[in-house]
């Protein structure tokens, strides 16, 4: 069986009820060619089910992207044995900040187009035009040169709880809205030094070579993103530019890099970082709440929300179902937007 069956609650139990396993949180990609992703795929599944590895990997054509956890027992023999296979040699092995072990209920690998949803299509990135990567401390450097901008190539719920010191921060929804909008807030500034960053570098070298297609000649990269500067700046007594919490895409949801909190509560507005997801079922949306509201609303983003989520299952089950309409979708996606920006 190559695919979780378990429910969310099911896999909740199932963890809980297991002898205790120490995992490691990693992050980690690589554009190289796979020429049969499916067959990967399988192998990759097999294998890691049985060191107990949890997590969420894309494969395609144009290589992987990965979050994932690791029992410690099989930390160094996992690391060798996919270094090991043609095209991931010397890879880099992003290691969570704040790391419980408790960021992956499951493992799943799927086969996509593209490893990451860029709206650039087949766009290859390879030396000629990939940005040039900064360490952390040559980042630190650049940015305190006059006339540097820095961009921030995340989301807005992403930039929202953590950022550089006088970053740009488009606000978009997903990385694909981000690309042709940086450009143009970016159309006279050709000439200067321009440095992005992202979480773990991904987002980045797709968006380097674009910006540098598009005539922007003094692009840099961040090396390893956020989470390869937070390291940086705890190993290295590093000065950190990156203020507040660095968004993850697991259960943790975030990492603290600073105690600098940025953003506010979006019921109440009171100064909060804390993300999560509404717990009615049929809105889910990603919001900023701070402890007394999640209390009040149970965790919901509205009164609205919580009202729903006392209705019986069955209930719940055809609000969901009536929801899922065209109009309803917009709907919802103009409500992340305004809660984004309370």
């Amino acid at each position: 069986m190559l695919h979780n069956r378990l429910s969310r609650g099911d896999l909740v139990k199932k963890l809980a009820a297991t002898e205790p396993v120490k995992r490691r949180t990693l992050s980690f990609y690589r554009y190289t060619t796979i020429e049969n992703p499916q067959t990967l795929r399988d192998e990759l599944y097999r294998e890691w089910s049985v060191m107990g590895v949890l997590g969420r990997i894309y494969l395609a054509r144009e290589g992987i992207n990965a979050q994932l956890a690791v029992p410690e027992t099989y930390l160094q023999d996992f690391q060798n044995k996919f270094q090991a296979r043609p095209g991931f040699a010397a890879l880099r092995f992003n290691a969570g900040v704040e790391d419980k072990g408790d960021s992956f209920l499951k493992l799943t690998i799927k086969v996509k187009r593209y490893i990451v949803n860029d709206g650039l299509g087949d766009f290859v990135v390879d030396a000629a035009v990939a940005a040039p990567h900064l360490q952390p401390h040559e980042f630190n450097a650049a940015l305190a040169e006059p006339g540097t901008v820095v961009v921030d190539m995340r989301n807005h719920y992403e930039s929202e709880v953590g950022r550089f010191e006088n970053a740009i921060c488009p606000d978009v929804p997903t990385f694909r809205d981000e690309l042709p909008i940086v450009a143009q807030m970016l159309e006279d500034k050709k000439d200067a030094k321009i440095l992005i960053y992202c979480t773990g570098g991904i987002r980045c070298e797709k968006a380097g070579a674009y910006l540098r297609k598009q005539g922007y000649a003094n692009v840099y990269q961040l090396e390893g993103g956020v989470i390869n500067y937070a390291h940086a700046v705890k190993n290295e007594g590093l000065a950190s530019k990156f203020k507040g919490k660095n968004f993850v895409f697991d259960e943790r949801l975030g990492e603290r890099i600073t105690s600098d909190v940025l953003a506010k509560c979006h019921t109440c507005g009171t100064p909060c970082d804390t993300q999560a997801n509404c717990a009615n079922e049929g809105c889910h949306v990603l919001m900023v709440q701070c402890a007394a509201c999640a209390e009040r609303l149970n965790g919901c983003c509205s009164e609205d929300c919580r009202q729903v989520s006392l209705l019986p299952a069955a209930e719940r089950r055809a609000l969901r179902k009536a929801d899922a309409t065209l109009k309803n979708r917009a709907w919802f996606s103009k409500k992340i937007r305004v809660k984004a920006t309370v």
